[in-house]
């Protein structure tokens, strides 16, 4: 794959975004980290291999403002500096958006069996253990947090429900 001649990450500073970013260099020219804040929540290891890397790029304290821009391909972003109230835009071939690791299972402890990260643990058929109730997609244990695997986890976990909901009302 040759590089192409920026990338944009749109991030929130956790260790998920920075990983992104540090395997975007592989591929780009360069990536330029947009934080809406003046400092990281990433461990520190991955904040110094960030800043080590001369490819990458952080734009602290600022946030989008209009998230891509094009007409048949990305072209720009808009972004704000939340403490000067500073607009630009900023001249991308591409935005990779990374929100985190950890899914906001918090609510289902005590409800459904949960692994060591608070991930939903399920079977083949996307079953929980807990009858009519289905996990798919990243918040599922064993998910390789990826978007085509958790529309196929989704593809079984509809037709998992059809199963049921037929056994038990038809």
């Amino acid at each position: 794959m040759s590089p192409m001649k920026k990338y944009d990450v749109v991030i929130i500073g956790g260790d998920a975004a920075i990983t992104e970013a540090l395997e975007l260099t592989r591929f780009a020219s360069k990536v330029t980290v947009i934080h809406r804040r003046n400092e990281l929540r990433a461990t520190k290891i991955l904040q110094e291999k960030a800043f080590a890397n001369p490819k990458i790029e952080i734009l602290w304290d600022t946030t989008i403002v209009e998230a891509i821009t094009g007409d048949t391909m990305v072209g720009k972003v808009r972004v704000n500096n939340v403490k000067t109230g500073k607009e630009s835009a900023l001249d991308v071939s591409g935005v990779f958006i990374s929100i985190g690791f950890k899914s906001n299972t918090v609510y289902l402890k005590g409800i459904l069996k949960l692994d060591d990260n608070g991930l939903v643990i399920t079977d083949e058929k996307m079953e929980t253990g807990v009858p009519g109730i289905l996990a798919a997609g990243d918040v599922r244990s064993g998910s390789i947090r990826q978007l085509i695997a958790a529309a196929g986890d989704g593809a079984v976990a509809a037709i998992s429900a059809e199963a049921y909901l037929s056994e038990k009302y038809v």
